[in-house]
């Protein structure tokens, strides 16, 4: 009896987290590689629950955003990824050790892990719900942050370091060609 109690209960939050994902407007194809349910059973729980919410929850078509200069687009992008990649390293979606002491190669495969699952879904949505809570007018969208987090975790593009003026939390691109800095310390010039 155990085993099938323990069933459901996977199930249930597999259920729970696609319901999460789609109120935060996530794709299908997202919210099937976060949760492994299929495409059909996706469809349906928007239909069943999110149509009876009063503003409907629209649905993206598509593919997911899968470049990584959105993030570095503008100072404003920049500040927003790092307050965003801050929240998912100290909820835990990112590895504690994620931050980089310089540009070296990958971590070995044994200690990649897969930025995919329920539980590290889960609290994809708890850092997201924050930054949010943070930033209202915030311009980075849901699939952006779920693209964040697969590029941060893969570390071939984009990676977490640290401001060499302050040591704040920032995310540069895989090889900067100078020593990373914040918006508050490029703007605060030599005289500092």
């Amino acid at each position: 009896m155990r085993m099938v109690e323990d069933r459901y209960s996977k199930d249930r939050a597999r259920l729970e987290l696609a319901l999460r994902f789609l109120r935060h407007e996530a794709r299908t194809q997202t919210i099937r590689l976060w949760t492994g349910l299929t495409d059909d059973r996706i469809r349906k729980l928007h239909r069943a629950y999110c149509s009876r919410i009063p503003l409907l929850v629209p649905r993206h078509r598509g593919k997911s955003p899968h470049q990584v200069s959105y993030f570095t687009r503008s100072p404003r992008l920049k500040e927003e990824t790092a307050v965003l990649a801050s929240l998912l390293t100290l909820v835990g979606v990112m590895q504690s050790g994620a931050v980089d002491s310089g540009p070296v190669g990958r971590p070995p495969a044994d200690q990649e892990q897969t930025p995919y699952g329920v539980a590290r879904g889960l609290l994809l949505c708890q850092a997201f719900e924050a930054y949010r809570a943070l930033i209202p007018s915030a311009q980075i969208s849901f699939e952006h942050a779920v693209f964040l987090t697969a590029a941060l975790s893969r570390g071939d593009q984009l990676r977490l370091d640290t401001c060499a003026e302050c040591g704040g939390l920032i995310v540069v691109d895989r090889f900067p060609l100078r020593d990373p800095r914040c918006r508050h310390c490029n703007n605060a010039g030599p005289w500092k």
